[in-house]
């Protein structure tokens, strides 16, 4: 990227495709790219939670940021995922992404399993930040991690000069609000939740980083935009269409239902890896009804051969 690099508006948390034979499938992973920024996405965010993260190599890793960047050639950023339970090589990860897969940016989750304390994650953060030049992008998530990145934490965390920012999946509106208060104007408030990202921007968040635009990039780009240039009307005109959509990706664990839904698209396969498994018949059932109703795949709702 030339110029300023900005993370405003709609961002994909990209799915990270497999072949049948679970090894990584480069050419869908580029089809993918190519038609997220044909729709109008802002920025795409490869290796997180989303792209399966925790179950790709180093070296996956180092494929699936190199891709997107390359594919993305410069028309939208890409922040890429380098999260993990271990500092060191956490730090290491999010130097990879940046000096090696050209990265404009790094989003990292908080610690899971460890469940640190507000003074260790804001140690881990700080050594995280020193070891790249290049932003970095807290991600709070405790559904998953199990430990909750408090607003105190992250505006502390806000002084650091490259931690630019929080995706923040808390799901805790109270939270968020004193967070959107207390940070500083600089400090970038990104929605981590599709469902609740119109209250979100409207307590001065600047974008969101979703999921279901992995399935309606187009609409979700003009959501976010809607809220941002204040037509609140028409930002719930989109919600309410596709809001079917962000719960059902949510029937069972993410992403599992996503990856069936492109899929029945016909944009990648349905393979996950272990532990992750592709969803129950009657998850599958009414994933397909909601792509039905909405006009994304054929009618019927059963499994395509």
């Amino acid at each position: 990227m030339t110029g300023p690099i900005s993370f405003r508006g709609c961002g994909t948390a990209l799915v990270t495709p497999f072949r049948d034979d679970g090894s990584l499938d480069e050419d869908a992973l580029r089809r993918l790219v190519e038609w997220q920024i044909a729709e109008g996405i802002d920025f795409l965010v490869p290796c997180g939670s989303t792209g399966e993260s925790a179950v790709l190599s180093r070296e996956e890793q180092l494929a699936v940021v190199r891709i997107t960047v390359e594919t993305a050639a410069g028309r939208v950023p890409v922040m890429a995922g380098a999260g993990g339970n271990n500092t060191a090589r956490v730090a290491e990860a999010a130097r990879a992404v940046i000096e090696e897969a050209g990265a404009d940016a790094v989003l990292s989750v908080t610690p899971y399993y460890n469940r640190p304390t507000q003074e260790g994650l804001f140690r881990h953060y700080e050594t995280v930040a020193a070891s790249v030049k290049a932003p970095v992008f807290l991600y709070n998530v405790p559904s998953r991690t199990g430990v909750n990145l408090l607003p105190d934490t992250a505006v502390r965390l806000a002084a650091v000069p490259n931690i630019a920012g929080i995706k923040e999946a808390c799901g805790n509106i109270d939270q968020i609000a004193e967070l959107a208060v207390k940070k500083p104007d600089s400090f970038t408030l990104l929605s981590g939740d599709d469902g609740i990202t119109v209250p979100i921007l409207s307590l001065g968040g600047v974008g969101l980083i979703s999921v279901v635009s992995n399935e309606v990039p187009a609409e979700m780009s003009a959501l976010v935009r809607a809220c941002l240039d204040g037509d609140l009307r028409r930002a719930m005109e989109i919600q309410k269409r596709i809001y079917p959509l962000m719960r059902v990706n949510f029937i069972e664990t993410s992403p599992a239902p996503v990856k069936a839904a492109l899929a029945r698209m016909g944009r990648i396969r349905e393979v996950l890896r272990l532990p992750l498994v592709p969803v129950r018949h009657e998850s599958r059932a009414a994933i397909f009804k909601v792509l039905s109703d909405l006009g994304l795949a054929p009618e019927g709702g059963k499994e395509s051969a």
